[in-house]
């Protein structure tokens, strides 16, 4: 539930250019007259706090040149959560330099902070998006990925 309150913000707001100064109370209203759960319209907001805050952090700038030679592994819980496939998409976005390893520690972060049990690729794809249109400087990697995202024939990409 809390990915698609995500996608639904990110669709309506992000997405569509509309007036992202919107209250936060009057988002909150909307999002309950849209069919949303409290608790999970404040875990989606929170989300969103943590990605934006991821940003101004210097946690990820902090990551080494080498990186660009070395391979990400994984934790036994990331594991548990992003599964062979979408890790294999992230290396693979990684090599079209869609992703850094800044943006991909950020993906990855975003994707261990949802609290959801069910999660796969298509949804990846789309934290992937959220954080690629959140992080300055990354206006071609968006617009790459958001032709990954939308397009029909995925099977061929990978």
């Amino acid at each position: 539930m809390m990915m698609d309150i995500l996608m639904y913000l990110f669709e309506t707001y992000i997405h569509s250019d509309a007036e992202l100064q919107v209250d936060q109370d009057e988002l909150e209203d909307e999002l309950l007259r849209a069919g949303f759960h409290e608790k999970d319209i404040y875990k989606a907001l929170n989300w969103l706090e943590e990605l934006a805050a991821l940003q101004q952090s210097d946690e990820h700038s902090a990551i080494s040149t080498s990186a660009a030679t070395s391979t990400r592994i994984y934790t036994h819980k990331e594991m548990e959560r992003i599964d062979l496939e979408s890790r294999g998409f992230l290396l693979f976005l990684e090599q079209i330099k869609v992703l850094t390893t800044e943006t991909r520690e950020m993906v990855i972060d975003r994707v261990m902070g949802l609290e959801t049990s069910e999660f796969e690729l298509d949804d990846l794809k789309w934290i992937i998006l959220m954080v690629l249109f959140n992080v300055p400087g990354n206006e071609n990697a968006y617009t790459l990925m958001e032709e990954l995202l939308y397009t029909k024939e995925q099977g061929i990409l990978h």
